[in-house]
């Protein structure tokens, strides 16, 4: 790890343990020390990658836990702090190791895992092709490859992709492999909050990172889970200098009492930090629902972001319309002899004077409203443009984000 991080090279850790060396004592313990500082030091220099290929427990899964991927294999791969033989012993509670630690479970619900592989040869060519996305170090470029897909190419099916009802979902990730070249885009944390996709692909050759609302899953709205996924996303293209290119459609925040008793503030509010404090080049594309404080969360140019375009199906407002009818309208309603039909009508009126692009585009809060089979040329001329971009922070020793 000392030798990586001199030479800014990747590190990737394969991992099969039980823990510490009971026999070793405070010995054993310190060796656990010594690397937990390495991958803190490490951080944001090189890459970390690390694969759980057999059980690791005990402080064998905090480094793990403070790399920037993990990749466990679905079987044989668990990661727990205390195996199931001590958890029935102080709880009572009988869980299995699968249950308690397996690929399965990281991978969806505790968000620990990034990827869950089959067998070891796949989750090696995971890896591989993770690699082939990032920089060495945070020195470095990006890595490019010779691009044949046309950047001014016109996908026809963007077009259509948005459906007339504005609130049926269609799914995102038909937007991003017509945006991508070659359609190819390797996701993160697939499985996990899925109401929010994040992951890499490239534009005329070079790598980006792609933060996009989910509508196929809880109408894209962001959680806790899916705040924490995008933010450490963003910090990690920050850290390694890859553009970040977001594309929204989310009517808010996830309301309930469990969201906000769970800290749904303090989870946002690291998104917020993420795009704020972030270096590269942001471009971002509105496609449909930006509404309230999750509008200012996804990219907004209140955020430092760059390049701010929407599609014409773009709906940008403090709420939406049903919604902010029923506030502002409230006593034209109740005082109207069809209280439905003048609801739709207040519905419409604001729609057509708050809730579409254009008003934001007069305002200067988007750069454009643009075809949406423009998007491919629009946003690889952005990422020209920007190349050279030069961005910094105040002097401090590090802020305080919102953990």
């Amino acid at each position: 790890m000392d030798h990586a991080i001199k030479v800014g090279a990747p590190v990737v850790g394969i991992n099969d343990s039980g823990g510490a060396r009971i026999q070793e004592g405070i010995d054993s313990l310190a060796g656990y020390g010594e690397i937990f500082r390495r991958n803190t030091l490490a951080s944001g220099v090189v890459p970390q990658i690390t694969i759980i290929a057999g059980p690791s427990a005990g402080g064998a899964v905090y480094s793990p836990a403070m790399t920037d991927f993990i990749f466990m294999v679905e079987s044989i791969g668990q990661m727990y702090i205390t195996g199931p033989d001590v958890v029935r012993s102080v709880t009572g509670e009988d869980v299995s190791h699968q249950d308690l630690g397996g690929a399965g479970m990281h991978a969806t619900t505790s968000g620990v895992a990034h990827y869950a592989a089959a067998d070891e040869d796949t989750c090696f060519n995971d890896v591989r092709r993770l690699l082939s996305f990032i920089p060495s170090n945070n020195a470095s470029s990006p890595p490019t490859v010779p691009c044949e897909d046309p950047t001014d190419r016109r996908p026809e099916k963007l077009a259509s992709v948005i459906p007339d009802d504005p609130n049926m979902p269609y799914d995102v990730l038909d937007v991003i492999e017509e945006l991508v070249d070659n359609a190819d885009f390797m996701q993160v944390h697939a499985e996990f909050a899925r109401n929010i996709v994040v992951g890499f692909g490239r534009m005329n050759g070079s790598t980006v990172g792609i933060v996009a609302n989910q509508p196929a899953e809880l109408a894209g709205v962001l959680d806790i889970d899916a705040s924490d996924k995008g933010a450490r996303f963003v910090r990690f293209c920050d850290a390694f200098n890859i553009p970040v290119i977001t594309l929204v459609d989310v009517p808010g925040f996830m309301p309930g009492s469990a969201q906000e008793q769970g800290g749904i503030i303090r989870h946002g509010a690291k998104m917020l930090y993420a795009y704020s404090e972030a270096t590269v080049p942001k471009i971002t594309v509105i496609l449909r629902k930006a509404y309230g404080g999750a509008y200012i969360v996804m990219g907004s140019k209140e955020l430092r972001c760059d390049v701010n375009l929407a599609w014409p199906t773009a709906e940008i407002a403090v709420m939406g319309p049903d919604g902010a009818v029923n506030v502002i309208g409230r006593r034209e309603i109740a005082d109207a002899d069809d209280p439905d039909a003048k609801r739709q009508e207040l519905v419409a009126d604001y729609r057509e004077r708050f809730a579409n692009p254009y008003v934001a585009a007069n305002r200067g809060y988007v750069d454009d409203v643009i075809d949406p089979r423009d998007t491919r040329a629009r946003v690889t001329d952005a990422l020209d443009m920007l190349a050279n971009k030069v961005d910094d922070l105040p002097p401090k020793k590090h802020g305080n984000i919102p953990l």
